[in-house]
């Protein structure tokens, strides 16, 4: 299952049944999960920590050296969960000693070209399409959905099934559920053909829908907003998950449609 042409450093953890094809180049201190394949041409460097099942195509550069100035050599490393495909010629770099890790979960997709910096933290079930660029420290949720050309600055956040339009430039933090547009970005509606794909029902979008109006598009400010919200809406997961989310966010929400940057 690994073809003679591939360099794979002796001290290197390959788990059973892993395809490791011509011309791949694997360090010292890497961890392969069983059931993975590596196409040919792939870098997998110092740190690297790969789950299982995954795929990770022709070109790609996983757990490379930050592009940081301050880095010094720590030992950091870039992980990746299970089930997870990594497409042609993208990089990933492993932490700094902010985090001490780069991270990508689980069933997520990362299309060719895209760059993932040091100390992100992308959750389960994300798909970023072509040339996506991730700086340093951002967080992205579960089942988010950065479309080409996204270029998202450093310690941004991205809320949970987030959907953020083509060519986006995102200054600002990206609340959960909503669809991000336009420029400067700004609030699109909520992601409600994504959350109905994910069996949210009926009310539960109407729930994050409604919270959003009060937020988006009826001008208030932010924290006149926030107080209406929790006086009005009942306390629920998803309620409680948005406000949280404003409240805690350290480079402040994108705004609504209209409302400037």
């Amino acid at each position: 299952m690994i073809q003679p042409l591939a360099y794979i450093h002796p001290q290197a953890k390959i788990a059973d049944n892993v395809v490791i094809e011509p011309f791949v180049t694997i360090h010292k201190d890497v961890e392969i999960g069983e059931g993975t394949w590596i196409g040919s041409n792939v870098t997998i460097m110092d740190g690297a920590r790969i789950g299982k099942n995954c795929r990770i195509f022709p070109g790609a550069v996983i757990s490379g050296v930050p592009q940081d100035l301050k880095f010094n050599g720590e030992v950091t490393t870039a992980e990746i969960g299970d089930n997870t495909t990594i497409r042609e010629c993208v990089t990933v770099n492993r932490g700094t000693k902010d985090k001490w890790k780069t991270t990508i979960g689980s069933n997520c997709l990362i299309q060719a070209y895209s760059h993932i910096a040091h100390d992100c933290e992308v959750g389960n079930y994300c798909i970023f399409s072509n040339s996506t660029t991730l700086a340093g420290h951002i967080t992205i949720g579960d089942y988010v959905v950065l479309a080409g050309l996204v270029a998202i600055h450093q310690f941004v956040k991205v809320g949970s099934h987030a959907f953020v339009t083509g060519g986006s430039l995102v200054r600002k933090d990206v609340p959960p559920y909503v669809k991000a547009a336009r420029e400067p970005l700004s609030y699109a509606g909520i992601n409600s053909v994504g959350l109905r794909r994910r069996g949210f029902s009926p009310e539960k979008i109407n729930e994050i829908q409604e919270i959003y109006r009060v937020l988006f598009v009826k001008n208030n400010n932010v924290t006149k907003a926030l107080d209406m919200i929790e006086a009005e809406f009942k306390p629920t997961e998803i309620r409680d998950e948005i406000v949280d989310f404003i409240r805690n966010s350290n480079r402040g929400v994108m705004k609504g449609f209209g409302m400037g940057s």
